[in-house]
């Protein structure tokens, strides 16, 4: 005898136990949808970081791979421009952090963790992130640090939430 609870996706075996069952593909799942969302936004960012380095490379007119030189006509050079190696710090500073809490929010997820705290972490996180990359690129002290702290905050909070979804399942 199996009892449906509606909005919860748990469903009661005859043992008493409870199983979630993830609806992950549809939109029947807020908390994976804003994971979907989450992920795009992030990834964007990183992409645009990436391609905008390759682009001002390019501009001003250096390789730092010798088939690159030989195919564009432009010299070599060991060391970026730099307004690349900015860009690329930038790029490696959004790694450090970004790749973790997709993780981390894919856990949450999967673990059956509500949208009611996916969104407001994952919303905080993508708003520092964005900013981070902004106010790196443009040196702004002490506003890159204060960008890197909330991130670091929502990372924490996303720790946090996966703990509570798992030790309270």
């Amino acid at each position: 005898m199996s009892t449906r609870r509606s909005n919860k996706h748990q469903v009661c075996g005859p043992s008493g136990l409870e199983l979630r069952q993830q609806s992950l593909g549809n939109a029947a799942n807020p908390a994976f949808l804003a994971y979907v969302l989450t992920c795009f936004v992030l990834s964007l960012n990183l992409l645009m970081l990436w391609v905008t380095s390759g682009a001002i490379r390019a501009r001003g007119g250096v390789a730092i791979n010798p088939e690159d030189g030989a195919r564009y006509g432009v010299p070599m050079s060991e060391l970026d421009p730099p307004a690349v190696a900015r860009l690329l710090r930038a790029h490696r500073n959004g790694e450090a952090t970004i790749y973790p809490f997709l993780l981390l929010g894919l856990v949450y997820v999967l673990a059956g963790g509500g949208a009611g705290i996916a969104v407001p972490i994952f919303m905080i996180f993508i708003f520092a992130r964005i900013a981070h990359s902004i106010v790196y690129l443009r040196a702004m002290q002490p506003w890159r640090t204060i960008a890197f702290a909330a991130s670091l905050l929502a990372i924490f909070a996303l720790m946090a939430a996966v703990l509570h979804v798992l030790l309270t399942a």
